[in-house]
């Protein structure tokens, strides 16, 4: 009964198929770098989320996603060679 779904199916599924309740207009959520701790911010109102992005574009080490019913940005202070350089320690480990 069971039918089986290829990788890209479920991928296009739960990561690609994101919704947001009608209520909610933007989701922010903080990586610390240092600590690895996420907080997480839910937005009624599109001028509110945007007081936040402004307040985090500021802050220093951090990492941040907002997610719209439309799109999603990922926000990093880091250049793309720092996660390059990540991935090859790992590698190597």
């Amino acid at each position: 009964m069971y039918v089986p779904h290829t990788y890209d199916e479920v991928m296009d599924w739960k990561v690609a198929g994101w919704e947001l309740p009608s209520n909610i207009c933007c989701m922010i959520r903080e990586e610390n770098l240092t600590t690895k701790k996420v907080k997480e911010y839910v937005y009624q109102k599109e001028y509110a989320a945007e007081k936040k992005v402004a307040q985090l574009m500021d802050k220093e080490g951090i990492e941040f996603t907002v997610c719209t019913p439309n799109q999603i940005h990922f926000v990093s202070q880091l250049n793309i060679e720092d996660y390059e350089e990540d991935d090859i320690e790992e590698e190597d480990d």
